[in-house]
């Protein structure tokens, strides 16, 4: 994941989740600062060291670019959206919880439940560690996720409770996601593997960082940017839970796969609303969707920060990379199946642009493969790294 290829004249480069984005605008300082001001005077303040710093911009961002007669697309489609996407939410009593995959606090046996857990992840290798504390406070950053969300026009949910059917499954939804940063931050808690202070910073600076995918509050690019999402969560936490049962936790390996079949039901629902698109408007849709992989997709959590680390993130996808959580080839897996799912290669009647954005997505994962071939053999000698997450120790990376 750390690996960085040149572009090819097609412009083609690894996703962003494989490199480290640099800023454009605000190139003094590679930190996101989120501290508290309490009790420091301005004067106090280290000049590298604003309280509240812009994040890092890696575009110019452009906003609204649907046009006006598109947004009414979605409108047109609410009596659609509420037959076909609502349905792949479950209700709140039929769903798993957390403390349904933890110890017990109000049974006699708790601490007994506690050391059991202990047991189990004292012997799992500290770079899997480092992955799951990763994918969870990619989690964590929920609010963000929503945010995103709500930017979109013509599905945001416009006073907070509104009752469209895009609104009902964005708070549905998140109310669903929010679950398994709760899980895996309690596991990880009880574990006492992990620095839980340097996480929870973590957690605060990327949430104060926000994302920007580049969806320009498109209701096009954001689903698209959202089935190639849940489709790497799902490959993630998979990769995740098979591990863990390799390494004897077989609780743990539970706790991932559950969160893995919840991305994987959410992922249907978003390829389903793209597919819709493709059925209605396959020029705008194509159009949409290769805009979305000349930008490469991004990894939500890519601004992430632990105050130490300039390059957490990188390093951090590395070792998921390293151990077959989370790769390169995995990307261009994604969007050969998204290609096929949306039945891309047999779109027809499309404009002379549609036609080249057709070509390109289908031509595109291969493409990458061989990009990341060449990588792997000019692959530089790995470096050890501290992360902040295990208590300062080095990994490679």
């Amino acid at each position: 994941m750390a690996l960085k290829l040149q572009p090819m004249s097609m412009t083609v480069q690894l996703p962003s989740s494989f490199t480290r984005p640099r800023s454009r605008l605000f190139r003094s300082s590679h930190r996101v600062y989120m501290a508290s001001t309490l009790g420091i005077t301005s004067k106090e303040i280290p000049n590298d060291r604003k309280p509240y710093m812009p994040p890092k911009e890696v575009h110019v961002q452009k906003t609204h670019s649907l046009p006006p007669q598109k947004i009414e697309i979605f409108k047109s489609l609410e009596g659609w959206a509420e037959q076909n996407i609502l349905v792949h939410l479950k209700p709140v009593e039929k769903c798993w919880q957390p403390q349904d995959f933890l110890p017990d606090p109000a049974s006699e046996g708790f601490e007994e439940q506690v050391k059991e857990l202990r047991e189990r992840t004292k012997e799992i290798p500290d770079d899997y560690f480092v992955v799951l504390v990763g994918d969870m406070i990619t989690e964590e950053a929920l609010p963000t996720y929503q945010t995103m969300l709500n930017t979109l026009d013509g599905v945001r949910d416009e006073t907070g409770a509104s009752l469209t059917p895009w609104a009902i499954w964005t708070r549905a939804w998140t109310a669903e996601e929010n679950r398994h940063g709760d899980l895996l931050n309690k596991y990880l808690y009880l574990s006492g593997r992990v620095d839980m202070k340097q996480i929870e910073k973590t957690i605060q600076y990327l949430i104060g960082s926000g994302m920007d995918p580049q969806t320009e509050n498109n209701p096009y690019l954001g689903f698209i940017y959202t089935s190639f999402q849940e489709r790497a969560t799902f490959i993630s936490h998979g990769n995740t839970a098979r591990l863990a049962k390799e390494y004897g936790d077989f609780k743990l390996a539970q706790v991932c796969g559950i969160i893995a079949a919840d991305e994987k039901r959410h992922e249907t629902a978003y390829t389903k609303i793209v597919e819709k698109l493709f059925e209605i408007d396959p020029n705008g849709a194509v159009l949409a969707l290769a805009d979305m992989m000349r930008k490469k997709i991004s990894m939500p959590a890519h601004l992430m920060y632990d105050g130490q680390d300039d390059n957490l993130f990188e390093h951090y996808s590395t070792v998921a990379q390293r151990i077959g959580v989370y790769t390169a080839r995995d990307y261009a897996d994604i969007l050969e199946f998204l290609v096929q799912r949306w039945k891309v290669a047999a779109l027809t009647g499309l404009s002379g642009e549609g036609h080249k954005a057709q070509d390109f997505v289908c031509g595109l994962a291969p493409r990458i493969r061989k990009l990341e071939e060449r990588a792997q053999a000019r692959a530089k000698q790995a470096s050890l790294v501290p992360f902040s997450w295990i208590f300062g120790k080095k990994l490679s990376v």
